[in-house]
């Protein structure tokens, strides 16, 4: 079904284009949802994506200040750069040659110009504003937790199998067992021996979610049991912790101005795009 939007024809091919867009990351988000609910809202939401995109360049066509001409050719000369073949770039813009391809780069700057005067002029957020949104927000502004661990790998790969690498990491383990410390033990079965095994201070998200379920949920001065990554065997140690802190209101003040600058920016676009909405003449047809 096509729309008519301030008398412009939209042909439903660029609903449909903008659903296919939106599709990946759509299912992955609603992956639970019923497939045929969630195909409506899709169509629904890529619809609505349509219907402003459509206004916004409307309303940035009426802007009577030109783009610079020498402008336009730097962006076309910046774009080809970014593709090998020339073909597919015309073949994206639907071009026959680069007249085509120059008035939609125009047009976007025209739309970028537009959205730049949309969020100019926002009010600066005041010190009140900026101590409430680290209140509530303290938690963001958390370090990671770390902690200093050191391990016995045995690895599996090509040179060692699975079985021969399980049966060198069991004697490790035997041997720390019947109290042997754990720094001799490294350096005599160990494939990563540099530091006696020790990896230093490691942050949660640095290693494989494998490794860090284990770590991590170790105390200080505690010996895992023999436990397996992507990479091998591994008995690991842990020697101290640090829990993550949370940053001072100073620390992270350049940070929330930011982000309430952003926050202000677009909900100003929002009431804007609703008041094209407001103002439009959209019909189905």
């Amino acid at each position: 079904m096509a729309l008519l939007i301030n008398g412009e024809k939209i042909e439903d091919a660029a609903i449909q284009q903008e659903a296919e867009r939106l599709r990946p990351e759509y299912e992955t988000v609603f992956a639970d949802m019923d497939p045929e609910g969630r195909e409506a809202q899709l169509l629904d939401w890529s619809k609505e994506n349509v219907i402003e995109r459509v206004l916004i360049n409307q309303e940035a066509k009426k802007d009577g200040d030109k783009i610079p001409k020498a402008e336009v050719e730097a962006a076309l000369a910046r774009l080809k750069q970014q593709y090998e073949n020339q073909q597919e770039l015309y073949k994206n813009f639907n071009a026959q040659d680069d007249q085509k391809i120059k008035e939609a780069i125009e047009l976007q700057m025209r739309v970028e110009r537009k959205l730049k005067d949309v969020g100019k002029d926002l009010p600066k957020s005041s010190p009140d504003d900026i101590e409430r949104y680290y209140e509530e927000n303290k938690e963001q502004f958390k370090s990671a937790d770390q902690v200093r661990v050191a391990h016995i790998v045995k690895y599996v790969d090509w040179q060692t199998d699975e079985a021969t690498a399980h049966n060198a990491i069991k004697q490790a383990q035997n041997e720390l067992k019947n109290g042997a410390a754990f720094e001799m033990v490294v350096d005599r079965y160990t494939d990563c021996a540099d530091g006696g095994g020790d990896l230093g201070y490691v942050t949660r998200g640095q290693m494989v979610e494998e490794f860090e379920d284990v770590v991590f949920n170790l105390g200080v001065g505690q010996i895992s049991d023999i436990f397996c990554t992507r990479f091998g065997f591994h008995i690991a140690k842990i020697y101290d912790r640090k829990p993550g802190i949370i940053a001072s209101l100073e620390e992270v003040k350049a940070e929330i101005l930011d982000r309430l600058k952003e926050q202000m920016r677009e909900k100003a676009l929002d009431e804007y795009i609703d008041q094209l909405k407001s103002k439009a003449k959209i019909e189905q047809i």
